[in-house]
């Protein structure tokens, strides 16, 4: 099956549901012109159609592999990441002033989203290294962006996120990693991390690690954390001292080394402070923010590619018949019920993001209002969007038949693949804890009564409108609860206000006029069928937390 990005909608949705047009009106983002972004959608989907989907299958069965000399990468994955700096697709979004093109964040989402689509192992590399651009761009010395920025800007340089350790797992404060001051403004780092995606490869001349480590006498916890910039090569051309130890066996992403990463084996690693000491946690959050929308996206990602296999797979395999006639299982009622809800579950996922995306962009205008809305629906892209990743993906399995379940048809690939998006950069449990926890208190409210009077304000279908209000009555009751049982409701609300928002912008643009016949379906379908399953969480968000208390430990 040939890759085709999804241009169109794509394009549809920052129309209507971003609307981009207000935000380029500014002179921020004035660059973002109609041309200039047709240009962007169509030229990165002819790159990743060249380039990069046709190294999606060497990469699921052959994938990276550990070396005592670093990591090298399948046949054909070092040519085309150097086709794609030299394309400058990881321009997009980064600052002029660092060499980059100065888009908005959602046109380099978009850009990111066919990439990954087209091979969403590879499109890791680009995505940490937007998160480590960011985390720089706020927070790096001028000397340090002057120095790295640009270099990340191209992609000649990849960056790492280094959080997670052995004994911590998602407990960050629990983290051992050491930096003790050399003296001469440098920090001697040490210790290990873990869960490093593209920690090391052979495919750009240097990696860009931030690292979260402890000075000596830091406060415990999080409060004594600090980050480290810490470059696999020194600027002198020299190696630091870090060490890739190995690279996990996971059940997808082959093609992403995921490393586990030594710094300090020989005491000389050296790293630079980013921002001040103790300022990591917030430093981090800048990185982690940003990549939990391009982790929501990878669950764009996922369904959008299951999808189209799905549908080319559904129009060719003939079995049984209809009206007396052989078919394409195309035309079985049960096939068609399943790739529709693919269809509005990708699409309703795309919405999703693209229009949190689009909240960086408003925010970084200084839209404070945007800012507060964008803290509300990460948590929901994020986790949502990823979830919508795993379902989608499952049912193009189950449309290919026992055929999904060979390895040779690729429809297993997505399953595998998209597993991991509800679990990294934050499990989709912390993402529901979250939102009940921080998120519905912000302005004492204010931003979820907002984000529910803004849905109330346009919605017309009857069962969306009563799942807003479904919705406001739960979010209401948990601002009053004490933590086990906002905990407990967590889930199921963070699912009806996502389901909400989704259906809230799928109405939105099957009324734009220029809505074509499968726009209108697909909403349709989404606002009849799959918001009222929504509604039936309601009970569920609205039980406290007796029952899961209510058995030992041991019985489990």
């Amino acid at each position: 099956m040939p890759f085709a990005a999804a241009t169109a909608d794509q394009r549809f949705v920052l129309d209507h549901v971003v609307r981009l047009d207000e935000i380029a009106a500014t002179e921020r983002f004035a660059a973002a012109s109609p041309d200039v972004i047709e240009a962007v959608l169509d030229g990165v989907a002819q790159f990743a159609a060249g380039e990069w989907a046709p190294l999606a299958k060497i990469g699921d069965t052959v994938g990276a592999k550990w070396t005592p000399d670093g990591v090298v990468m399948p046949d054909g994955y070092a040519a085309a990441y150097r086709a794609y700096v030299e394309g400058g697709w990881g321009t997009i979004g980064v600052d002029e002033a660092w060499g980059g093109q100065g888009l908005p964040f959602v046109v380099q989402a978009a850009v990111l989203e066919t990439l990954g689509t087209a091979d969403m192992a590879f499109a890791l590399a680009p995505t940490l290294t937007v998160g480590a651009i960011e985390a720089l761009a706020h927070h790096g010395s001028h000397e340090q962006q002057a120095t790295y920025l640009p270099k990340l800007a191209t992609g000649e340089w990849t960056g790492t996120m280094n959080l997670t350790e052995p004994q911590a797992g998602s407990d960050v404060g629990a983290l051992r990693s050491t930096a003790t001051p050399r003296g001469d403004g440098t920090f001697s780092i040490k210790g290990t991390k873990i869960f490093i995606s593209f920690g090391d490869h052979d495919m750009a001349d240097n990696i860009v690690h931030l690292v979260l480590a402890r000075t000596p006498d830091a406060p415990a916890g999080t409060r004594g954390i600090s980050l480290f910039l810490v470059p696999k090569v020194r600027l002198n051309g020299t190696p630091n001292d870090v060490r890739v130890v190995s690279i996990e066996h996971k059940m997808g992403l082959h093609a992403s080394p995921t490393c586990v990463l030594s710094f300090g084996d020989h005491d000389d690693c050296v790293g630079e402070l980013i921002g001040p000491e103790f300022g990591g946690m917030r430093a981090m959050f800048t990185m982690m923010n940003n990549a939990r929308l391009n982790v929501g996206l990878q669950g764009v990602q996922i369904a959008e590619g299951a999808t189209q296999k799905a549908a080319a797979y559904a129009r060719d395999r003939v079995q049984g018949a209809r009206e007396g006639k052989a078919a394409a299982i195309v035309e079985h009622a049960d096939v068609r019920r399943m790739l529709l809800r693919m269809k509005a579950q990708t699409m309703a996922a795309r919405a999703l993001v693209y229009y949190a995306c689009g909240q960086v962009d408003r925010a970084t205008l200084g839209d404070a209002r945007a800012k507060e809305r964008l803290e509300v629906m990460t948590p929901l892209a994020k986790a949502h969007a990823t979830d919508l990743g795993n379902e989608v993906a499952s049912l193009g399995v189950q449309i290919h038949g026992g055929m999904g379940y060979i390895e040779e048809t690729g429809a297993a690939r997505y399953f595998r693949e998209a597993r991991i998006t509800p679990i990294y950069e934050g499990t989709n449990g912390i993402q529901a804890a979250d939102l009940v926890g921080r998120k519905l208190a912000l302005s004492n409210g204010g931003a979820f009564a907002d984000l529910i009077a803004d849905m109330r304000a346009e919605a017309q279908h009857a069962t969306l409108v009563r799942l807003i209000d479904a919705c406001e009555s739960v979010g209401r009751r948990l601002q009053g609860l004490g933590n086990d049982d906002r905990q407990a409701a967590s889930y199921p609300f963070l699912t009806m206000l996502s389901v909400a928002s989704c259906g809230w912008l799928m109405e939105r643009q099957a009324r734009v006029p220029e809505a074509d016949a499968v726009k209108r379906t697909v909403a349709a379908f989404y606002l009849d069928q799959i918001v009222p399953e929504a509604l039936g969480l309601e009970a569920a968000a609205n039980a406290d937390a007796s029952v899961l208390y209510a058995l030992p430990a041991d019985a489990f």
